[in-house]
């Protein structure tokens, strides 16, 4: 079996067999690669089959003096998963990184904005724009939501439950959860819906697309970047933020009003309640209300 032709099918198992999104599959397919070109550039001629744990030690020593702990891990966790797909169809006896440790690193945890901030970004849109309405739809959706960048660029008009309280969103490996929208994200997006967007021309394919650009088209997740960085240093924000900066500020928010982890983590579209638990390592704060209230020696 040659590489390429691995690739291909374990491309094809993680799209249809474990349902992943385009993103994941391709850092999948990255760090097949990377083991691959590490190969080629050795003169090592090995197939999927037949490479041996020495050699992908070898590999992971190599990527060790360029890469930090973090990025080797992922890289590592790739390439198991890859090994993996060969063993499940009985291609190899056994994944040749079983007994290959990935470097420890700690759990980090996410930037977030206080109420304040997210305010002054917001409202340092110019609205005087129709991009101006759009972003402010933007970023209340971001927060107002919690949705990931591609969850966000995705968003449909047939989408919006308003009369309902809320849109249907469409996550990591398509799976589709409801979230609650709130009364001012739902003003600001209809205010951009109604009065901006019937004005843009609409491209083919893109009618029902919620968050157009100026052509008619589907925003990229790094026009969302873009805007976002351009906001935070009109304001002189020294905080390096993102799209998913607005996701972990509403989840830590919600945490601070207490709402419990579990209703946080369906709004999320995380699998394990371990995912959101990071929320309550980021909220010191939450935590010392919570022993104060509750704890028999208070």
């Amino acid at each position: 079996m040659k590489w390429l032709h691995a690739l291909k099918d374990y491309q094809l198992y993680l799209k249809i067999e474990r349902g992943l999104s385009k993103n994941s599959i391709d850092n999948y397919v990255l760090d097949v690669k990377k083991l691959i070109a590490y190969l080629e550039e050795n003169h090592i001629t090995l197939t999927p089959i037949s490479i041996t744990p020495d050699i992908i030690q070898q590999f992971i020593y190599s990527i060790a003096k360029e890469l930090n702990e973090r990025t080797q891990s992922r890289i590592i966790s790739g390439l198991r998963s890859f090994f993996s797909y060969l063993v499940f169809e009985d291609y190899r006896n056994s994944n040749p990184l079983e007994l290959v440790e990935s470097p420890k690193i700690g759990r980090k945890l996410p930037d977030t904005l206080s109420e304040f901030e997210i305010d002054t970004i917001i409202g340092a849109i110019d609205l005087s724009t129709p991009e101006g309405e759009r972003n402010r739809a933007i970023l209340e959706t971001l927060y107002g939501c919690g949705l990931r960048v591609s969850e966000l660029t995705n968003l449909k008009l047939s989408d919006l439950f308003f009369d309902e309280g809320f849109i249907k969103v469409t996550g990591k490996g398509d799976k589709q959860r409801f979230v609650p929208i709130v009364g001012t994200t739902q003003k600001y997006i209809n205010i951009y819906k109604n009065q901006i967007r019937p004005h843009i021309p609409i491209q083919p394919n893109y009618e029902d697309t919620l968050f157009l650009n100026r052509r008619g088209k589907q925003l990229t997740r790094a026009m969302i970047f873009t805007i976002i960085k351009q906001l935070a240093e009109k304001i002189g924000l020294k905080k390096s933020i993102s799209p998913h900066t607005f996701r972990h500020s509403f989840a830590t928010h919600l945490l601070q009003n207490n709402a419990d982890l579990r209703s946080i983590q369906m709004m999320l579209g995380h699998e394990s309640i371990t995912t959101t638990e990071i929320y309550v390592h980021l909220d010191k704060g939450h935590l010392s209300k919570i022993v104060e209230k509750y704890h028999p020696r208070k």
